[in-house]
């Protein structure tokens, strides 16, 4: 998993709410068990028309979004089933943080597990952020982890609270399988004990 520190990006506003995790990635897509190949079917059915073709009114479609790698969005985001394909579908798009006043548990959860930061503000800040996000392409935000801040275009900087184990793990890049490894010293000094304590086993 790949280090988040400091990401500067461009930020697109998505003020619905209740964004399900099947509005991010339907069902139709979760066959794979990759994390990658997912994000072109990300919010498939609000990015694409009925014949296959764009939706130019859909927010990540427009000219000055494509590039979009901080999500601005409504209430309870990744709401619904718990299925992983959802920040995995976000995460191979692009989309490194997301900024909510509210996300479902399980979502919220996956999205450190795989390298995104998704951050809880009050409305009123994430009103702020979203008016921002409507600027388009040239303003451009930064999300600084180590620091717990947002710095908007205009060079307001708003903080926001993030678990500290949860900070760590992304500072380092460390998803399940990469805690594990860290300590593999001693899981490798419990089990040549445990086989000169136990050789029958």
């Amino acid at each position: 998993m790949q280090k988040f520190e400091k990401l500067t990006g461009i930020a697109a506003p998505m003020p619905l709410v209740n964004i399900d995790t099947d509005m991010i990635i339907p069902k139709g897509f979760l066959k794979t068990i990759k994390r990658t190949g997912l994000g072109v079917h990300a919010f498939d059915e609000m990015r694409y028309n009925l014949d296959g073709s764009e939706n130019p009114e859909f927010v990540l479609n427009k000219p000055q979004y494509r590039e979009a790698s901080i999500l601005v969005a409504g209430d309870n985001f990744g709401c619904g089933s718990s299925r992983e394909h959802a920040p995995w579908a976000l995460a191979d798009f692009g989309i490194k943080a997301i900024v909510s006043t509210s996300f479902a548990d399980i979502f919220f959860n996956n999205c450190f597990k795989n390298g995104m930061l998704p951050i809880v503000l009050p409305q009123e800040q994430v009103d702020l952020l979203m008016k921002d996000a409507e600027k388009g392409a040239n303003a451009r935000m930064t999300v600084d982890l180590e620091a717990q801040e947002i710095t908007t275009s205009d060079g307001v900087k708003i903080p926001f609270e993030v678990d500290a184990f949860k900070k760590h793990c992304l500072l380092n890049g460390l998803d399940d399988i990469g805690l594990t490894l860290e300590k593999v010293a001693a899981i490798d000094t419990f089990e040549a004990q445990a086989a000169q304590s136990r050789p029958w086993v």
